[in-house]
């Protein structure tokens, strides 16, 4: 099975699609926060050059079949307000890591619950059977949203992830297909 295709998916709220270069002046306001990137395994953009190399380094992951990577955009006003990467796609076990972020001045409004339960239903229908997410314990709102999709916590990799020149435990979750707990669209 190659990496699977997701295509947009529309939900009550946003449209989540592959990235295109103009997304990035949108992004500029959640990447280059470092309070938004506190918790993940890189530094926060300092610039539009940053932004592009980190756009060539997703195009080359795509372009390897191991991994896509989305933009949150919000249907009120196509305003990019997050990303979501499907990504260390293992063809022979159907296996994909989750990976997301969410510009701070949306957080608290079930925005990415919504993104990341639809994506977990058209991954799934597109054929991977498992769906993985690692998270800084330190970041309890990303630990508790998983858990609350249905995202089962599997135990700690110990100072698994630098971030920022420190070494940080990361908590491996993980939501099967055929889990009893299926995320739904959320109506």
């Amino acid at each position: 099975m190659p990496f699977p295709v997701i295509a947009p998916i529309r939900t009550a709220r946003l449209l989540i699609r592959p990235i295109v270069a103009s997304d990035l002046a949108d992004l500029m306001a959640v990447n280059g926060d470092p309070h938004t990137t506190r918790y993940l395994p890189y530094a926060h953009w300092q610039s539009l050059d940053d932004a592009a190399a980190w756009l060539k380094r997703m195009d080359a992951l795509a372009a390897a079949g191991t991994a896509q990577q989305y933009v949150l955009e919000r249907a009120s006003d196509t305003k990019v307000v997050g990303t979501m990467l499907l990504f260390k796609f293992d063809e022979g076990s159907a296996r994909v890591e989750l990976g997301y972020v969410l510009g701070h001045s949306h957080w608290r409004q079930g925005l990415m619950r919504e993104a990341i339960q639809a994506m977990c239903v058209h991954t799934f229908a597109a054929g991977v059977r498992r769906i993985e997410a690692e998270v800084n314990p330190l970041n309890e709102a990303s630990c508790a949203l998983l858990s609350q999709i249905g995202f089962v916590y599997e135990g700690t990799l110990r100072r698994r992830w630098v971030t920022k020149g420190v070494a940080h435990d990361t908590r491996v979750f993980g939501l099967l297909a055929d889990d009893d707990v299926t995320p739904t669209l959320p109506a």
